[in-house]
């Protein structure tokens, strides 16, 4: 059976996660234009539904593109009432006004699923937008715009995309979202995770009054679909996923609070089994997420993306793929042992896949930070600063790659010893700005930080989720370059997401801050606040203030 028929057939039976690829790379041939494909008439009446939630386009290939909507029946999904399957059109043009149609094909969905609907829509030509909706007989989802992959090998000049991470509802407005999507000219969006959080209603600090749904933490199925129901209702995220393919990771709060493989941190007695409960997460996760789910193992989200002959995209699982859980103390002597963060089956699809690129840049998308953090210097050069105020810090230094050091370690030994150049790490969940030159743990410690670094990372800032109080915020950020001389640049407080613009020559990070996520009438305007730094090709040095980049033509 070939892929277009399989995907035909897979839409019409009741599966939860629907399976769709293998994991690991996601590189493909293009295969030139469909021809459309009729719908299936039926003379019964379509049933009343609204497109409450938007449109999405998610996993971005040289010739496909994942499609996303979901439907909201009259009824509500919780009614007895509510119909057991609905047929679901998609239609892709090459234009917005839908005059060259290239593609037509119905699905069913229903309450099984969510009532989502993903289309994994192939026969798509290399490089080019698209346009695509949904509809039940008259009733029309909004129109989205999606963008596929240079091919592999492909010469590619520039490469410009958005990366952004932890996006807490109470915490404020979601004007981050809306800036990304007022940038028409990026290839797609980097979501590094924490695309929703768990917490009920005022379990998670102040807020900015914006209520949750369900109000308490969630816990099941039901729970987790109605938190991204409720995100998704959000006309700054609708905004941002109806105008730009998303590559996505999760992190933790897609689960639960410092998870790991069998655990987390805020899974606590009488919630249940935390199999189950993660297990229910991720079938929430790809019902509304516009990813590509994976046919090995639906706990499985790594795998890589070929931008051209620019950029290889390497999307690793810090999360719950492989980590034990973290230890309490950085001082357990347990923290110098050989300790999983990827597990082993991913940490040698990471090397090969590292050792085996081809292409210019090595970018490197995960969860948690990859430099050395030495805090307890900076505690010592700050005693004026109340304890709690590192909160932020202390809390995820054992969650980073800090506490699995023996592990980060031989990562960056096989950089060394393959003489792997390029690599630029992407992090997210640390509600801050970062830019870090990698190196080994020895260079750090002697402070001999003058040697080539392996790599460099950048972390995003958050785009609602809280940061470090003012006043330690900038405390902080004046003297972690003392005791981390590989740190150039940090900032502990605002919100926003930072712009990659990438050529064969350079990669280039410019941090964009909102000027307010207080007050919806002020979503999607910029702070005057940028910072921009630049690593070029065939080294690992980075460079400050460099010249803002180009928008794309």
């Amino acid at each position: 059976m070939n892929r277009r028929h399989f995907l035909r057939a897979m839409s019409t039976v009741s599966i939860a996660v629907p399976i769709l690829t293998a994991c690991g790379s996601n590189s493909n041939s293009s295969t030139g234009k469909s021809s459309v494909a009729p719908a299936a008439s039926s003379s019964a009446p379509s049933p009343s539904v609204s497109f409450l939630h938007g449109v999405a386009s998610g996993d971005p290939l040289d010739d496909r593109v994942i499609l996303w909507t979901r439907l909201t029946p009259s009824e509500t999904v919780r009614d007895e009432a509510a119909p057991s399957s609905i047929t679901v059109l998609c239609e892709v043009a090459e234009d917005p006004e839908f005059a060259s149609i290239v593609l037509a094909e119905n699905f069913v969905t229903g309450p099984e699923r969510d009532y989502t609907v993903k289309f994994d829509a192939a026969g798509l030509l290399s490089e080019q937008h698209y346009w695509y909706r949904f509809s039940v007989g008259q009733q029309q989802s909004p129109v989205g715009r999606a963008l596929t992959l240079p091919m592999p090998g492909q010469y590619a000049e520039h490469l410009r995309f958005a990366v952004c991470s932890c996006s807490s509802y109470p915490h404020g407005y979601f004007s981050v979202y809306r800036m990304i999507a007022n940038r028409s000219d990026l290839d797609f969006v980097l979501h590094l995770g924490d695309y929703i959080y768990e917490y009920g209603d005022g379990e998670y600090g102040d807020n900015a009054g914006r209520l949750l749904d369900p109000s308490h933490e969630i816990l099941v199925l039901d729970d987790y679909r109605r938190r991204y129901a409720h995100y998704r209702s959000d006309a700054d995220l609708q905004a941002v996923h109806q105008i730009h393919p998303f590559i996505t990771v999760w992190d933790d709060h897609e689960t639960a609070d410092n998870s790991y493989k069998d655990g987390a941190a805020n899974h606590n007695e009488g919630e249940g089994e935390w199999r189950e409960r993660k297990t229910q997460a991720i079938q929430a996760y790809f019902e509304w997420l516009p990813i590509r789910p994976p046919a090995e193992s639906e706990d499985s989200i790594y795998r890589s993306f070929r931008y051209g002959d620019l950029a290889d995209f390497i999307m690793l699982d810090t999360r719950i793929e492989g980590r034990i859980k973290q230890l309490d103390n950085p001082a357990d002597p347990a923290r110098a042992d050989a300790r999983d963060l990827l597990g082993q089956a991913q940490k040698e699809w990471f090397k090969n896949q590292l050792a085996t690129g081809q292409n210019t840049w090595k970018i490197v998308g995960q969860q948690v930070m990859f430099a050395q953090l030495q805090l307890l210097e900076i505690q010592r050069l700050l005693p004026g600063v109340p304890t709690e105020d590192f909160s932020p810090l202390v809390a995820v230094n054992m969650d980073q790659w800090d506490g699995y050091p023996s592990e980060r370690e031989e990562m960056l030994d096989f950089v060394e010893e393959n003489a792997i150049k390029n690599m630029v790490v992407l992090t997210g969940d640390i509600h801050s700005s970062w830019a870090n030159e990698l190196y080994k743990s020895s260079a750090i410690l002697t402070s001999g930080v003058f040697e080539e670094p392996l790599g460099v990372e950048f972390v995003t800032p958050s785009v609602t989720s809280p940061g470090f109080p003012d006043g330690a915020a900038e405390a902080v950020s004046a003297v972690l370059p003392v005791a981390n001389p590989h740190m150039k640049y940090t900032d502990l407080k605002n919100h926003g997401f930072i712009l990659m613009d990438v050529t064969h020559q350079r990669a280039q990070a410019e941090f964009y801050y909102a000027e307010d996520i207080d007050t919806a009438e002020l979503s999607g305007q910029e702070s005057v606040k940028v910072k921009s730094l630049a690593v070029e090709s065939g080294s690992s040095r980075l460079k400050e203030d460099t010249p803002l980049s180009r928008a794309k033509t």
